[in-house]
């Protein structure tokens, strides 16, 4: 894409919803329509702590998605570095080890932030930055396969810690903190990277918020 959009103040978008939702698929089709250059990419992942700083669950299983597990606040930071104009140093981390590695991606600013993670509308102080809001709503179960078939793929686990983690920690933080920020969005995608009519109009509505300053939020559904 050659297209190039005026020096203003970023566009930020954020992407949530359940794990296996489709989200990386939703972040991915606008990446494509946009075009990567113009965008800089942030997920929520690449900021879990180290192993040794995350809470367990009563059943001493890593509760990767209790908002503690997250350094939020360098996420934070980094988003407002990047509508400053200021280049971040984006934490890798490395899911087999559960651990941050010793080397940092570097991203520099662009006139659209893209960031995606499951809990980034849970958060008041990341929710804030977003000039738009999308949740991608995904059934329960077909969000369970999906995390299935990667966690086995993907990070090594067995059929059943995937199970006992689900139920003893996915599900129910979905339930306490993902679920309920689903109010705070102002477009909800259903199906994900499937619904190809709903990301053709988010693009489309991107393209003009970047081409016409002024109109920086899509009108919610509320």
């Amino acid at each position: 894409m050659s297209s190039t959009f005026p020096h203003i103040n970023p566009v930020t978008i954020g992407v949530a919803g359940g794990s296996g939702s489709g989200k990386t698929s939703v972040s991915k089709a606008i990446l494509e329509r946009i075009g990567t250059e113009h965008i800089a990419y942030l997920e929520h992942d690449a900021y879990y702590k180290d192993i040794r700083n995350i809470p367990f669950s009563h059943t001493k299983i890593i509760n990767f998605d209790h908002p503690d597990t997250l350094e939020t606040e360098l996420l934070v930071e980094h988003i407002k570095d990047l509508k400053q104009g200021r280049t971040v140093a984006v934490p890798i981390y490395e899911f087999t080890t559960y651990r941050r590695t010793d080397q940092v991606k570097m991203v520099q600013p662009q006139p659209i932030i893209l960031v995606e993670g499951i809990l980034i509308f849970a958060e008041a102080e990341l929710r804030k930055l977003f000039d738009v809001r999308i949740f991608v709503d995904t059934d329960p179960d077909i969000r369970f396969i999906r995390r299935l078939k990667r966690d086995i793929a993907e990070r090594g686990r067995t059929v059943e810690s995937v199970i006992e983690q689900y139920l003893t920690s996915v599900r129910p933080m979905h339930l306490d903190f993902v679920e309920p920020s689903k109010r705070y969005a102002d477009v909800i995608i259903p199906e994900g990277g499937q619904n190809v009519v709903a990301i053709e109009m988010v693009a489309a509505r991107i393209r003009n918020m970047l081409e016409n300053p002024e109109q920086r939020t899509i009108p919610t559904r509320r």
